[in-house]
């Protein structure tokens, strides 16, 4: 399930992947991946990309069960 929100965010905000994951604290492998849907998100992860991109943390759990 690919979260093609998170990439729309990302892209509002001109970040690469890499700009997202280093100011998230986590690797852009690892990132890619969350975007691509392919893991789901921890809690804290999700609230530090959040933060990272301005939106609200609980985004990722809305996605997921839609």
């Amino acid at each position: 399930m690919s979260r093609e929100w998170l990439n729309a965010i990302r892209e509002k905000h001109r970040m690469t992947q890499e700009n997202v994951a280093e100011k998230s604290g986590i690797s852009r492998v690892y990132y890619t991946r969350i975007e691509n849907g392919d893991y789901n998100v921890p809690v804290d992860t999700a609230k530090k990309i959040a933060e990272a991109l301005g939106f609200d943390w609980t985004r990722f759990y809305e996605e997921e069960t839609t």
